[in-house]
């Protein structure tokens, strides 16, 4: 694989297939997988294959890599049936937000109503 990776990476692991995940579908650049510890009834998560630890990090120029991801889990929302009734994608950046794994993730959420603020 091409893109910058990060062995201890637990994302990375999943990319690369030595770790356990139940994949929804990839692209070249896109990986896209059920959360093991789902909120709502559709939680996905959906990341880069190269590894950016989180937006912070993302380096200029990676405005089409980001736009497939975001366009990656618009095709989560249709695929799982929650495009029409409505769904979420969370970004969280920092230990503060509630980031727990320090490689970039969008957090795909629906199947149930979403109230705001989020908490």
């Amino acid at each position: 694989m091409s893109e910058r990776q990060d062995p201890g990476c637990l994302f990375c692991r999943i990319i690369r297939r030595k770790a356990p995940a139940k994949v929804l579908f990839e692209t070249p650049h896109v990986l896209a997988f059920e959360d093991v510890r789902p909120q709502a009834p559709v939680h996905a998560l959906v990341v880069p294959k190269e590894h950016i630890a989180s937006l912070n990090e993302a380096p200029d120029g990676s405005e089409k890599l980001l736009g497939e991801v975001l366009l990656a889990a618009r095709r989560v929302a249709l695929e799982k049936g929650v495009a029409e009734t409505g769904y979420r994608v969370v970004l969280n950046t920092g230990p503060e937000s509630g980031q727990a794994v320090f490689h970039i993730h969008f957090h795909v959420l629906g199947g149930r109503p979403l109230h705001w603020p989020p908490g």
